[in-house]
């Protein structure tokens, strides 16, 4: 049975896969992979650190994955369609698949904030991105980018 004794010691990948235009601002984020270390294969754990002024992500919603966060560490801000909601250790938030209310977490403390983010790890997915002019295909397991048109981003 695989074990991590300690998740924040495994290497953190920061930045992002986005595509230029939006990728900047994302080397504040850091996460770190505990999918496959644990032998997991349906579902995917990252545990995540933002880093003062940071963000998890543009603000999304997916077609066929489920997503949710569990606060462990520090405060964040959730920002939906609804508004803006603080988060903070002990408090998750869940956002099931085809619900169209687009999200994300922003680090606007002064101290670093930590959460596991647990979703579905499907091989063909769709995430719409409200705010820019993004959305992404994923088909069997890989990414690609498009304007909202349809144009690839490269």
């Amino acid at each position: 049975m695989p074990v991590i004794d300690d998740p924040m010691q495994m290497p953190g990948r920061r930045g992002t896969i986005y595509p230029a235009p939006f990728a900047r601002g994302f080397e504040a984020r850091v996460k770190r992979a505990m999918t496959e270390a644990l032998g997991l294969t349906q579902f995917g754990v990252n545990l995540t650190t933002l880093e003062p002024g940071a963000m998890s992500s543009l603000r999304h919603w997916h077609a066929k994955e489920d997503e949710c966060v569990y606060m462990l560490e520090g405060e964040l801000v959730l920002v939906t369609d609804d508004g803006e909601r603080v988060l903070t250790p002990g408090m998750a938030a869940g956002f099931p698949a085809g619900e169209a209310n687009g999200h994300h977490l922003v680090n606007r403390s002064t101290a670093p904030a930590t959460y596991l983010e647990i979703g579905t790890r499907s091989k063909d997915e769709d995430a719409t991105y409200p705010d820019v002019d993004l959305r992404v295909e994923k088909r069997d397991g890989k990414f690609r980018f498009f304007t909202k048109s349809g144009e690839p981003y490269e």
